[in-house]
């Protein structure tokens, strides 16, 4: 009886404990995200860095820490590349979107005709108004309520802290980014500084695994990004002749777009499509040719299509079934439950997800029947 309330009160402890843990982790939220976010830019980091330290100078490789400082470089260079050709295409659909409104402006007293005569049909219409109701002062009056001195100063305040949280952000990512890239082992340290003693040499191994086989998945994820962006430039650029700086932008954003999992590249292709329709005929310089809407349409959506099978076919294969060593269909299921659970996020985060649970059951519950059959033949180090 007594070994039995032992037990009882053990779990119990073991839940409150698990309990206190979560709650921690609530509070400090941000941090953990943090934490993450610098994890993963450290596993793709890895790669670069393994690269960087076969340089040798006088025989002699760089330093660890100088290591660290060019590896954080060129990931930082290689998202503001992004970023600076998304630009581009972002400012081109602004400028000919108002340069359309200045030439609609053209028309202001056909417009202002209209709305007199809606005015009057509206004051006919529903007695209750006054007979100085216009379409017009309301307008103006919603504009005046909506954009007052108070909200304005409030939208000035929310801009200035969300771009002050999105600085300290980047910097705290960047700065334990450093750290976990010049110290491969220093997660390990943690873990097993955590986990009891019995068992800390299996969360070494499965923190091991689960590095290798992670930071060979980011690595493909990049390599999927840049060949589909690589694709779409060239055909957008030698085929639908869109230019060189809408080209890449076009590209840059399905690429990025393609992340998402099987919905990704077909929201891609929708909005690259509609991209590329809008600046052809609405910007003043000869993007496209001359070929009419239709012919031009008809080409937007080939060189999309085309991309998208060298992508399933070529490209996710090797990343979301090799770079984890997981059977296609077992990735699908799991894609398509993450998706029922959390949306398009949750189908963002479901494989690196999987991946460490997957590692976890190998190591720890390996001897169950159900998780032997499902990892038969896993080799995890390859």
């Amino acid at each position: 009886m007594e070994r039995s309330v032992d037990k009882l009160a053990r779990y119990i402890m073991y839940l409150a404990g698990a309990a206190a843990v979560c709650a921690v982790c609530w509070y400090f939220r941000s941090v953990l995200v943090y934490i993450i976010l610098a994890a993963v830019v450290s596993l793709i980091g890895r790669p670069v860095k393994h690269a960087l330290a076969k340089i040798r100078i006088k025989g002699k490789s760089l330093p660890d820490g100088l290591l660290a400082v060019l590896t954080l470089l060129l990931i930082v260079l290689f998202f503001l590349g992004i970023i600076t050709q998304l630009i581009p295409v972002i400012y081109g659909i602004v400028q000919n979107i108002s340069a359309n409104m200045q030439a609609a402006s053209y028309n202001a007293a056909g417009l202002s005709s209209m709305l007199d005569n809606l005015n009057l049909w509206l004051i006919s219409t529903f007695p209750d108004l006054e007979q100085g109701f216009t379409i017009q002062d309301q307008i103006t009056k919603f504009i005046k309520n909506a954009f007052d001195l108070s909200s304005v100063t409030s939208v000035v305040g929310s801009v200035a802290s969300a771009i002050g949280s999105l600085g300290i952000g980047i910097f705290c990512v960047v700065f334990i980014s450093f750290f976990f890239i010049k110290d491969d082992h220093l997660f390990s340290k943690i873990i097993a500084a955590l986990v009891p003693d019995r068992i800390e040499d299996k969360a070494i191994e499965a923190i091991g695994d689960i590095e290798h086989l992670l930071s060979r998945y980011f690595v493909g994820l990049l390599t999927e990004i840049l060949g589909v962006a690589t694709l779409n430039f060239l055909g957008l650029l030698l085929i639908a002749r869109l230019g060189f700086s809408v080209s890449l932008g076009i590209a840059f954003m399905t690429g990025l777009l393609n992340v998402i999992p099987y919905v990704g590249p077909w929201i891609g292709a929708g909005i690259g499509t509609v991209l590329g329709l809008v600046l052809k005929f609405s910007s003043t310089a000869a993007l496209g040719g001359n070929m009419n809407w239709m012919v031009f349409l008809v080409i937007l959506i080939a060189i999309f299509a085309v991309t998208q099978l060298f992508d399933n076919f070529l490209f996710q294969p090797v990343i979301y079934s090799k770079s984890i060593k997981s059977h296609p269909l077992e990735i699908f299921i799991v894609l398509i439950m993450a998706g029922h659970i959390g949306g398009i996020f949750g189908m963002i985060v479901a494989i690196p997800a999987y991946t460490v649970i997957r590692v976890v059951a190998i190591e720890f519950f390996g001897q169950i029947k159900a998780i032997r059959r499902l990892t038969a033949g896993t080799e995890l180090k390859n």
